[in-house]
């Protein structure tokens, strides 16, 4: 007996020690808020190292002071691309080599096809498509050289199935798919994995004024969602932390839904 509980033992440690992010350096863009704070808060817990960005330094500072003293912060736009390299330097510089990349700052808007504007379609396209190639590509270069390392993009049920009023924000988070498979095609073999989340109906601040200002929306969300209500901002925390970790070192090129069923619902 004594043998067979050593053995539990150590099953249960490597268990344990294979969804750790230990001894890891995250970036999370957008982490002050939202998702991207739930992101950070997880992989906080789950031992790893964490940098957050963003425009709004209250906002950032607030957040590091609820997440604690692995967790900092670096003020940035992602849209200013000319930037993208200085920061990724920046954080290298200060805090070692990045093994994680979290690109989850974006925008949304929404309005009926024939009323958008070329502006407005540019400026989601550029935020939620160009700015996240650009600081993917600015990670990736080193992490390619090191041989190591995850890159995570935050999709939409937007990419899944057509939702109305949402053109721009569907293009930018389908192409964000293509994008998941051509680079983990491209950089797989050199031991960074690429994969995308989905979120469903996640209940956040924003979504919760933009369903309550919607009902007719917010009930059709519900009545597809087989699960019956709507995600909590820490489940897709915990599907990044354990896409981050070695207990995923063979999914590459993938994109998950977390989403009660949403994609999958009638």
């Amino acid at each position: 007996m004594k043998h067979l509980h050593t053995l539990k033992s150590h099953t249960d440690t490597l268990a344990q020690n294979v969804f750790s992010l230990e001894g890891r350096l995250a970036l999370i863009t957008g982490g002050g808020s939202g998702i991207g704070l739930e992101i950070a808060r997880c992989m906080a817990q789950a031992g790893a190292r964490v940098i957050i960005t963003g425009r709004r330094e209250a906002v950032l500072q607030e957040a590091v002071a609820g997440l604690g003293e692995s967790v900092d912060y670096v003020v940035n736009d992602i849209t200013d691309l000319a930037s993208t390299d200085d920061l990724v330097e920046q954080i290298e510089l200060a805090h070692g080599p990045l093994d994680i990349v979290v690109n989850n700052a974006g925008i949304n808007m929404k309005k009926p096809a024939l009323e958008v504007t070329d502006e407005e379609f540019n400026r989601i396209i550029h935020t939620n498509l160009n700015s996240v190639f650009s600081l993917t590509r600015a990670c990736a270069k080193r992490m390619v050289k090191r041989q190591h390392g995850v890159i995570l993009m935050i999709s939409s049920m937007a990419a899944y199935y057509g939702i109305d009023r949402v053109v721009a924000y569907a293009a930018s988070k389908s192409a964000v798919e293509g994008m998941v498979k051509v680079l983990a095609s491209e950089f797989s073999a050199d031991g960074v994995r690429v994969n995308a989340i989905a979120p469903g109906f996640i209940e956040t601040e924003m979504s919760r004024t933009a369903m309550n200002n919607d009902p007719e929306r917010r009930d059709r969300a519900m009545r597809r969602t087989p699960m019956g209500k709507f995600g909590q901002p820490e489940d897709i925390g915990h599907a990044a932390v354990f896409l981050a970790s070695d207990a995923a070192r063979y999914i590459t090129g993938a994109s998950l839904p977390v989403d009660g069923g949403n994609s999958i619902g009638f």
